[in-house]
């Protein structure tokens, strides 16, 4: 298969697996407490980690229950977001006669990410509002 068709087929079997995600978040239904946490670290050390919630929010974003997904984990607005508009680019990045370059490095993006969500898990540990 060529390099071309083998890029298309990987980008539309990561939406295929993107929208069979989004059908299980809709169905599934989180059970509160620690001992039904999917989270390792937390099932390890009992404290929330800076992504703990995200998931649940996730499955209520996944139903429309937007007042949920924010009190669960306020970030999986931009994070779903961010991750269809980069799908979306993947996508335009196939169908162009050029490469799109992004404005920033991917690394550079990385550690802003893991700055925010830092930043974010101590805000809500200050505040008191991590997900005991």
């Amino acid at each position: 298969m060529p390099l071309d068709r083998r890029s298309h087929l990987t980008w539309a079997l990561t939406g295929l697996a993107g929208l069979a995600g989004l059908l299980l978040l809709h169905v599934w239904v989180p059970v509160p407490g620690l001992q039904n946490s999917i989270c390792l670290f937390r099932r390890l050390t009992g404290i929330p980690c800076p992504g703990c919630g995200m998931t649940r929010a996730f499955a209520h974003l996944a139903k429309g229950e937007w007042a949920a997904a924010a009190r669960d984990h306020l970030l999986a607005y931009p994070l779903a977001a961010e991750i269809g508009l980069l799908w979306l680019a993947w996508g335009a990045t196939l169908k162009a006669t050029r490469p799109l370059r992004l404005p920033i490095r991917s690394d550079v993006w990385m550690i802003g990410h893991f700055a925010v969500l830092t930043a974010f898990w101590l805000g809500r540990a200050a505040t008191g509002t991590l997900p005991w």
